[in-house]
């Protein structure tokens, strides 16, 4: 009786063929991973542009009317006093107060950290009485630690006053993310007194204000316009 042959289409894959299919493979996961990189370095230039483009239009903010009060947002102290940043700010909001474009202000911030003796409302307000301001004419919100907290609970203390609108003051470069956190909260055509960025490093700064922005605009669906 003959051995009977192996027929049809079955083939055994040499050492050859199974080399050249693995190695197959992984040239399309290679050109698969290039695209995913690719795609994610356009995809992060698109949304930094795109920022930048916003952060740009919010250097153009202005003051063309009087209101209520001006609202200074709050930056850190250094040794109990205003940093340099800071005394930009309150440059500006004594320059509006002056110009009679406000008849009171509110200083906003909180605790740069612990160990800390003055907030930061407590500093800006003893510098805007040191350059004249009357105590009585300086409201204080001492909790706020970041620029959403600033507009939320300032917002609180105009309508304990009932002061219907308001001039922010703060850097050209976060006028933008200003604006859009007052728009959030329902600010009535706000106003802006925006300082120059001298005291600061300029590239420094904007990038940082594109984390923050971007920050921003993904925590805004999860927070409340008041609590």
């Amino acid at each position: 009786m003959r051995n009977q042959e192996p027929t049809g289409d079955f083939r055994t894959e040499g050492p050859v063929q199974g080399i050249k299919r693995q190695s197959s493979r992984g040239s399309r996961w290679k050109k698969r991973l290039l695209l995913a990189i690719v795609a994610g370095i356009l995809l992060f230039a698109c949304w930094t542009l795109y920022i930048q483009i916003r952060i740009g239009q919010g250097m153009t903010l202005g003051h063309n009317r009087q209101t209520d009060v001006g609202i200074v947002l709050g930056a850190s102290l250094w040794d109990n006093k205003p940093s340099p940043a800071l005394q930009e700010r309150l440059e500006a909001a004594y320059e509006g107060y002056r110009r009679e474009e406000y008849p009171m202000l509110i200083v906003s911030g909180g605790l740069d950290h612990p160990q800390m003796r003055l907030t930061e409302a407590e500093g800006m307000a003893a510098y805007l009485e040191e350059r004249g301001v009357p105590k009585e004419r300086i409201l204080l919100e001492n909790k706020a630690t970041s620029t959403y907290e600033n507009l939320l609970f300032s917002k609180r203390i105009m309508q304990e006053h009932d002061m219907r609108d308001a001039t922010i003051v703060t850097h050209r470069f976060h006028g933008a993310r200003a604006l859009d956190i007052a728009e959030f909260l329902g600010y009535e055509d706000p106003q802006f007194a925006l300082a120059p960025t001298q005291a600061l490093n300029v590239w420094q700064t904007r990038g940082r204000e594109m984390l923050a922005f971007t920050k921003w605009l993904f925590d805004k669906p999860s927070l409340p316009v008041d609590s």
